[in-house]
């Protein structure tokens, strides 16, 4: 008895218990991996609750891994479970892991098809395309849509009858094998010649098991494999099958359970990055529609009407009782009209926009993410093997109370506390092993160091990595302490040693700091490229400020940051001269991050003189691209040490009629371009926005096309409200164009014509109040 059902459909789930407790077979197999046998009783443990996936993979590279996912709806789970419950034997038959991971994984794809053996190429008519037995299925009966066909022919066909009905509980297994054997003998092995090598070991588990069961076995497997499996495609000999299986190549695994999600499922193939193995991609568009029929047995339209109504009302929308019973209505009326047997998911979202979203699309994609598709996630008990790492960071979640979730969370963390220490610890060794569980993210505003917010969000892929970060040692302190030392010995740049040494900071890894010190003295020493130092000191800085709210020694540290910024002095302004635009837009950015460190280090009361002499420089020297020569001007004004006459200076001579149009704009995207506060300066000192607005009117026709995409560059990253003012002072024109307006004294839209003292001393109580609560 060989039941062929579509992965993860839930009309096929729903057949196959029937059969099951119709016929009620002596033994059970299942399409999936042997090694997996020994971990079935797990399903019928209470703490398994799917979806869930068989995850196998390579015990010397868990990079090479596959997943046999598995929902509450697929068939294959609900006959494992079955046989659990009735206390039948139950077993995988297809082809072990150990040869699938073994293989290349491009092995069967046209014409790479036999790269695993030579005789396993078979003699199918399309053996460069994959077939699609749905989409051929479909289109054969004038269907456009293949999941329109499959839901109206299997899906929407309810529970199978009892075995004391009319019906035959067999008979739609025998018509879809009837169809499969004729696709078979069109398309041979359709495309993919790893199918006649899982065939044959597929036959001699079957035989294996009649020899011990009789012939009440019940085979759960791939409609596509059925016509292989029952002889219709011929009758291989044993002698045949075992020739094919003879000399696979094979490999080392360990298997287990892990959980997996709705929205994982509703994806195809394996995951970026990962070299699969085997298993098999879902693909299921609709995972939370196809887990609704398959637990709604009456009325299913109605009940999925009302979640949709619940879920808009959750987010304050009115949705009414009159709107769900009109949106049925609609609902059944476009399945009549469409001549389906009961409304789909096509015709519950057509009636859904219509009644409930006013047309609109919107409300629509909350739906597909929160109930077509859904938030859910599954669970594995403690019990399930796993790799030492893996447990010891379930140990460490259980301990830090950082629960694995599906759906994407912020978290704010502060190190002060014990607790939050211990999860930022735990979440920058991670991100050094390469399992991203999280990503940090820009915090609510504060400077200090002592808070950090982080986006959680846990993706089943990441116990492939967890496994894989297995080599490195068995708990996450002494994997992350491995990893670091590996990296500090095999990094070549300076910034990546730089970058190593503040993530092992972050991650409170003492142990591993002298030999990341070691090879970041060595590559300082020894890098003369002064774009590579200034690349290098921002991570140092920030590093540095660690030390304080993290109880680190950071003084080794801070003699390299510091001999490291004194190099950066003497060699940045000899580096700045000849360089074409990209080198120059690419040194303003280290021009910025190096100005930020330098006031981050201990030593920088004693390293700001020189690098204001530096800056000052810069923004004399004529052989500097105009950008340079323009943020460091503005760098300049924004600490003090220039003038805002000797500024206007500067300005005025950039933009004279002797100075090439694009090198003036240059000049002005350095001074005031970006987010940087630059609007605001042009906003309250007129007399910089008359010399700007004097210089554009002045620039010749021909040459305006060529300095207008700066100029948008520059302006564009301004807030909405800025440029709207600088709009406004421009079309009234600045008061005095000449220069004659100094800061505020003739005033400007919406600032008065002095400084309000009074006025302005009503927020300093507010003020003080949020200094104080960052002052750390």
């Amino acid at each position: 008895m060989v039941l062929g059902v579509r992965h993860h459909g839930p009309g096929s789930a729903r057949a196959v218990l029937g059969v099951l407790e119709a016929v009620r077979p002596r033994a059970v197999l299942i399409e999936g991996p042997p090694e997996g046998d020994a971990l079935l009783p797990l399903a019928a443990d209470e703490a398994m609750v799917p979806p869930v996936a068989l995850l196998a993979h390579a015990v010397d590279d868990p990079g090479r891994a596959a997943f046999w996912p598995m929902a509450g709806f697929s068939p294959e789970w609900v006959a494992i479970r079955w046989a659990l419950a009735h206390d039948v034997p139950v077993r995988f038959i297809d082809l072990p892991a150990a040869h699938s991971l073994a293989a290349d994984p491009t092995w069967g794809d046209g014409e790479e098809e036999g790269e695993l053996h030579p005789d396993c190429s078979g003699d199918g008519g399309a053996a460069a395309l994959r077939v699609d037995p749905i989409a051929v299925l479909a289109g054969t009966a004038g269907y456009d849509d293949p999941e329109r066909w499959w839901e109206d022919v299997v899906e929407h066909r309810g529970a199978a009858p009892a075995a004391t009905g009319d019906t035959d509980p067999l008979a739609p297994f025998a018509v879809l094998g009837e169809a499969m054997a004729a696709l078979r003998e069109t398309y041979g092995h359709g495309g993919d010649a790893r199918d006649l090598v899982r065939e044959a070991h597929m036959r001699i588990q079957l035989r294996t098991a009649r020899k011990e069961f009789g012939d009440e076995v019940a085979v759960v497997c791939g409609a596509w494999h059925v016509p292989a499996l029952t002889g219709r495609t011929g009758k291989p000999t044993v002698t045949a099958d075992r020739a094919l299986l003879k000399g696979l190549p094979k490999v080392r695994t360990e298997t287990t359970w892990v959980p997996w999600t709705h929205r994982r499922l509703a994806r195809l193939g394996a995951p970026p990055g990962r070299r699969s193995g085997g298993g098999y991609g879902a693909g299921i568009d609709s995972p939370g529609w196809y887990a609704h029929l398959f637990d709604v047995l009456d009325r299913p339209v109605e009940r999925w009407m009302t979640k949709v109504a619940g879920l808009l009302r959750d987010e304050d929308r009115l949705v009414s009782s009159a709107h769900v019973i009109e949106a049925v209505r609609l609902a059944g009326t476009l399945a009549a009209m469409r001549g389906r047997p009961l409304a789909g998911l096509g015709e519950t979202t057509d009636a859904v926009r219509a009644v409930m979203c006013d047309g609109s699309d919107v409300p629509l994609g909350l739906i597909r993410d929160r109930l077509i598709i859904g938030d859910v996630l599954g669970e594995v008990p403690d019990s399930a093997p796993a790799v030492p790492l893996q447990r010891d960071l379930a140990r460490l979640q259980r301990t830090l109370r950082l629960k694995p979730e599906l759906l994407e969370r912020e978290t704010e963390l502060d190190l002060r506390k014990e607790t939050d220490a211990a999860r930022s610890r735990l979440l920058h060794r991670l991100r050094l092993l390469g399992v991203g569980w999280g990503t940090p993210a820009a915090g609510r505003g504060s400077t200090g160091t002592f808070r950090e917010t982080w986006r959680l969000r846990w993706e089943p892929e990441l116990y492939v990595k967890v496994a894989e970060a297995g080599v490195w040692g068995t708990t996450v302190h002494a994997a992350a302490t491995a990893k670091a030392e590996s990296e500090a010995a095999s990094a070549t740049a300076l910034a990546d040693v730089t970058a190593l040494a503040e993530r092992c900071l972050l991650a409170e890894l003492p142990d591993v700091l002298p030999v990341v010190m070691k090879a970041l003295a060595d590559r300082a020493a020894l890098d003369a490229d002064v774009g590579h130092l200034a690349q290098a000191l921002p991570a140092l800085a920030r590093s540095l400020r660690y030390g304080d709210v993290r109880a680190t020694d950071t003084a080794a540290l801070g003699e390299v940051a510091a001999g490291l910024a004194e190099r950066i002095c003497v060699g940045l302004p000899p580096a700045c001269t000849g360089l074409d635009t990209d080198g120059a837009a690419e040194m303003r950015g280290h021009l910025d991050g190096v100005h930020t460190a330098i006031g981050l280090l201990p030593e920088a009361a004693e390293l700001s003189g020189r690098w204001a002499d530096v800056l000052r420089k810069l923004a004399l020297r004529d052989t500097v691209p105009g950008v340079i020569r323009g943020r460091a001007a503005r760098l300049l004004l924004d600490d003090g040490r220039l003038a805002d006459d000797e500024a206007a200076r500067l300005m005025s001579l950039a933009l004279s009629p002797g100075t090439p149009p694009a090198d003036a704009a240059a000049w002005i995207e350095g001074f005031v371009g970006g987010a940087s506060g630059g609007g605001m300066l042009l906003v309250h000192d007129e007399r910089l926005l008359g010399l700007v607005d004097a210089w554009l009117t002045s620039v010749p026709a021909e040459a305006f096309t060529d300095v207008l995409p700066l100029l948008r560059r520059t302006f564009s990253a301004y807030e909405p409200g800025v440029r709207r003012t600088l709009g406004e002072l421009v079309r009234r024109g600045p008061a005095a164009a000449g220069g004659e307006v100094v800061g505020g004294e003739a005033g400007a839209p919406g600032f008065g014509a002095g400084l309000d003292e009074e006025r302005a001393g009503a927020v300093l109580p507010v003020l003080r109040l949020i200094l104080e609560g960052d002052h750390e």
